[in-house]
């Protein structure tokens, strides 16, 4: 069963989130989920391209308030 986590990435600037995202996703298996919650506007176009690079799968990019909700499914490359 894949297993869903939350990631805090709220004021980090380029290229923080997507390090942050990468060393989460280095301790999860493939299937799972995580929710990115970034300020930084950059991450709707950054952690799509580290994701295709790396053979995850981007789930939903949504924006609540202030916020950019980046949700990343593990690919096998885990």
């Amino acid at each position: 069963m894949s297993e869903k986590s939350t990631l805090d990435c709220q004021r980090l600037l380029c290229p923080m989130p997507v390090i942050r995202v990468q060393d989460h996703v280095a301790t999860l298996n493939p299937g799972d989920v995580v929710e990115a919650i970034c300020t930084d506007p950059g991450v709707v176009n950054d952690i799509p391209a580290w994701c295709r690079i790396n053979g995850h799968e981007v789930v939903e990019i949504r924006e609540d308030e202030d916020d950019f909700i980046v949700v990343v499914r593990v690919g096998e490359s885990a």
